[in-house]
């Protein structure tokens, strides 16, 4: 093919002007005009195209530009009319035409008759062309000076329109209504629809045909957007393109899974921009990739992302990555947002929350581990002692419920980052479905608090630095979607003491390495009274330290008296309400201490009182643990054993020095003795009176549980491999709260609420001086929304409360309240 026309390949003659003298016209043009004939019937062999360039050069100098250029565009349209024209129309075989007229033809007639008529136009395109170019070199002197000054298009432009209008406009005899172009956009979208439907069709003579309409513009101008291409054929392209993307979209809509329509309509965009590329045009190739994407994608894919079975909510149970992507990928080709996508997304996450939430429900479910009815909670046979678990089945519930948020949660980000390109969109909508069912369950603070108290006392056992730090930061991860997060520090503290008081934690690096941890997450005021309990851990070391050699210097001769390690607990850093299992009224009793350790008792009162001054000293028995060394007569071995026991077993296993043997204490009498409260006695003894490896005490009757009327025997007969015998409390430790316990830490949280929204309310107001109701709720909740969720009506309430204290006055209107503070 030729591209465009020739340029400058003769040499300008070299006679003087003058030499030319008067030149005939009608003479010069008759043989100039029988040299275009032998161009055109391709017989240019012989001709002298020097001599050619010279006899035109000559008119043009002579003025005669004007009758030069009529007479050669008049010839190109004799020639396009008489000679071209009638061929094409010869060679556009009867079925064409017929099959407007509602003929039907078969798939190979359509190819046979199409490729004849593509051949036809192909064929006078090319010779046009070629002939033009060649035309154009003999009157490349009249194009730059006549054309050129008197404004006209040159003679190539002039014949590519005639070509337009002579040609291919040219109505077909018989079918006024129909033009060889209307035939030529029909015969060239029948094969491209042969070519979709998987037939051969001959590409290199559509890709001709295509070339020659680019080529051709609808104004002697040359626009880019007036090529005959992009105003004739693509149109027509376009639209028959959407028609049959539409029918192709209901078609797998109505009989193919998701996977299938994603792959096919991928391949389908493939197809079409790879068809332009080589088969049309490369000026279609958007636009026919925007038509499959709103004709076939758009309206159809939001069916497919909620298709039942084979959507998205299967391809994320069943990890189809490869699906995913192309979900992905054909869901940012409609929608930036990946709306519907997103929310089938946030919908699964739910949906797979609650599952989770549902199975932690089951598990914590304190009915699920009562007998079955007509089961004798007291007549159990006494040779099957109860399990002693290491941890109870409510509190592995616990732990498997952050396991499994968190394998979900590096599940969805495992496919954010593969599947869906770390998509902003997505990653905020998966943040947003996590935090939703998270804080949906009412225990998830809880349940956080208890997965970092178990690894802290175990689970990073072993583990390398690098190991625990990504299970910390896991851990962090869900911290960070609880919204209730006075709630978890709550929790947390409790737990966090008994690791400390009880020397539980593996390491206090990964302590401390989990408190910057939080520090850095949700800030210092969160970690305040955490850091806190490390200080009085610290201190507490150093003052026992002292303490002992404080009674070194006293010059103590008292070989059996009880070495004393004491933690001093700042009342308002610590739990103190969290940390004993007893209610009400009991907690405000103290337990009597035998003589031997009140002694000790009072020595360090009075030692630490010297130091400071002012201060009161609360020891809380159900905290402490002591080392015991235990004789039992009738052991074969070594009859000595340390014991490691509670405060309070302590003081239940002193009562028995003074016991004849075979005598026996009831329960009634150990606690009128003790004054330990009834929860805690009975979680005691149970630990040493039914627990098989541990039964330091024999109980009667023999059972499970521990009731009032139960006598109690030291066990003479206790015997054990092991030299040092660590004696637990019954469901002490990790423990999931029951109801009542749970309602009591809200109780408490709420309280703490108000009190942290009065505070926050008057610093606001106290910075601000006046401010009208709404900004200062809006404040307020921005403020707390650290530590969480204010409730408004709440807000309200405290609001009035601060105006009945007079710490805050109204003013303004009453339908627009507004508040000033009063220092």
């Amino acid at each position: 093919m030729f591209a465009g026309r020739g340029r400058g390949k003769i040499r300008p003659p070299r006679r003087a002007l003058h030499d030319f003298g008067e030149v005939d016209f009608e003479r010069d043009w008759k043989s100039l005009s029988i040299s275009l004939r032998e161009i055109h019937t391709k017989n240019a062999s012989t001709l002298s195209f020097e001599e050619l360039y010279r006899n035109a050069y000559k008119l043009v100098l002579k003025k005669k530009g004007e009758p030069l250029y009529h007479k050669v565009t008049n010839f190109e349209q004799e020639w396009l009319a008489n000679e071209v024209r009638p061929q094409i129309l010869d060679d556009i075989p009867p079925s064409l035409i017929a099959a407007y007229d509602g003929s039907q033809l078969t798939v190979n007639e359509r190819r046979m008759a199409g490729d004849k008529l593509l051949r036809a136009l192909k064929s006078a395109w090319e010779d046009h062309n070629l002939c033009m170019n060649m035309t154009t070199d003999v009157l490349m002197y009249m194009d730059r000076v006549y054309c050129s000054d008197n404004r006209k298009p040159s003679i190539f432009t002039t014949s590519m329109g005639q070509y337009r209008d002579y040609v291919l406009r040219t109505p077909i005899p018989n079918h006024a209504s129909l033009t060889i172009a209307t035939i030529l956009n029909k015969v060239m979208l029948d094969q491209i629809q042969m070519d979709r439907d998987g037939d051969i069709v001959n590409t290199a003579l559509l890709r001709s045909c295509a070339y020659m309409l680019e080529g051709l513009y609808e104004t002697e101008d040359e626009q880019e957007l007036n090529k005959l291409y992009i105003t004739s054929f693509e149109p027509e392209f376009l639209e028959a393109s959407a028609e049959y993307y539409r029918s192709v979209g209901k078609s797998l809509v109505a009989n193919a899974d998701a996977s299938n329509f994603c792959r096919q309509a991928r391949q389908a965009a493939t197809d079409e921009q790879d068809r332009c590329r080589s088969t049309l045009s490369n000026l279609t190739a958007p636009k026919i990739k925007a038509v499959v994407e709103n004709e076939l994608v758009k309206w159809n894919l939001p069916e497919m992302i909620s298709q039942e079975g084979t959507g998205v909510k299967a391809m994320l149970d069943n990890d189809r990555l490869s699906d995913l992507e192309q979900m992905y990928e054909l869901s940012s080709w409609v929608d930036p947002k990946k709306e519907a996508l997103k929310e089938a997304v946030q919908k699964r996450i739910v949906e797979q929350g609650h599952e989770i939430n549902v199975a932690a429900k089951h598990a914590s479910d304190p009915t699920a581990a009562k007998p079955a009815k007509g089961e004798s909670e007291r007549g159990e046979d006494a040779s099957k002692p109860p399990v002693d678990r290491p941890i109870s089945q409510q509190t592995a519930g616990a732990i498997k419920w952050v396991d499994d948020v968190l394998q979900l949660k590096d599940k969805y980000d495992y496919l954010l980052d593969a599947a869906f390109q770390s998509d902003q969109g997505l990653q905020t909508g998966i943040t947003r479905s996590f935090s939703d069912f998270i804080n949906g369950f009412e225990r998830s603070s809880e349940y956080l608090s208890l997965f970092f108290d178990e690894n802290m006392k175990k689970g990073i056992k072993g583990k390398t630095e690098s190991e625990v730090d990504a299970l910390l930061d896991k851990g962090i991860t869900l911290l960070r979607y609880i919204s209730d997060k006075d709630m978890f520090e709550r929790y947390y503290k409790k737990h966090l003491s008994k690791r400390l008081l009880l020397k539980k934690s593996v390491s206090m690096d990964a302590e401390r390495q989990m408190i910057s941890k939080m520090k850095l997450e949700v800030g210092n005021t969160f970690t305040q009274r955490i850091e806190a309990m490390f200080r009085d851990i610290f201190i507490s070391g150093e003052l026992t330290a002292s303490y002992k050699k404080h009674i070194n210097d006293l010059g103590d001769t008292d070989a059996q008296r009880a070495e004393l390690d004491a933690h001093i607990l700042t009342a308002t850093m610590w739990p103190m309400d969290a940390m004993t299992s007893s209610r009400g009224e009991e907690k405000k009793l103290a337990c009597n201490f035998p003589p031997e350790i009140e002694r000790i008792k009072q020595s360090f009162e009075k030692f630490y009182l010297n130091k400071h001054s002012g201060r009161q000293l609360t020891w809380q028995g159900n905290m402490g643990t002591v080392d015991l060394r235990a004789y039992f007569a009738e052991m074969k071995t070594k009859k000595t054993r340390e014991l490691n026991v509670s405060t309070y077993q302590m003081i239940i296993l002193l009562l028995f020095n003074d016991l004849p043997a075979g005598n026996y204490m009831s329960y009634e009498e150990i606690q009128a003795r003790t004054n330990i409260p009834d929860n805690e006695l009975m979680r005691n003894l149970q630990s040493l009176a039914v627990a098989p490896k541990t039964r330091i005490l024999v109980k009667e009757p023999m059972s499970k549980d521990i009731r009032k009327d139960d006598k109690f025997f030291f066990n003479e007969k206790f015997s054990s491999p092991f030299q040092r015998i660590k004696i637990g409390v019954v469901a002490s430790g990790n423990k999931v709260e029951d109801r009542d316990e749970r309602q009591e830490t809200e109780k408490r949280v709420d309280l703490e609420r108000g009190q942290t929204i009065e505070a926050a309310i008057v610093r606001t107001m106290k910075q601000r001086k006046e401010l009208n109701h709404q900004q200062l709720i809006t404040e307020v909740i921005q403020q707390l929304s650290a530590r969480f969720s204010p409730d408004v009506n709440l807000l309200k309430k405290k609001i009035e409360g601060l105006i009945e204290r007079e710490y805050l006055e109204r003013v303004g209107e009453i339908d627009r309240p507004a508040y000033r503070y009063m220092a």
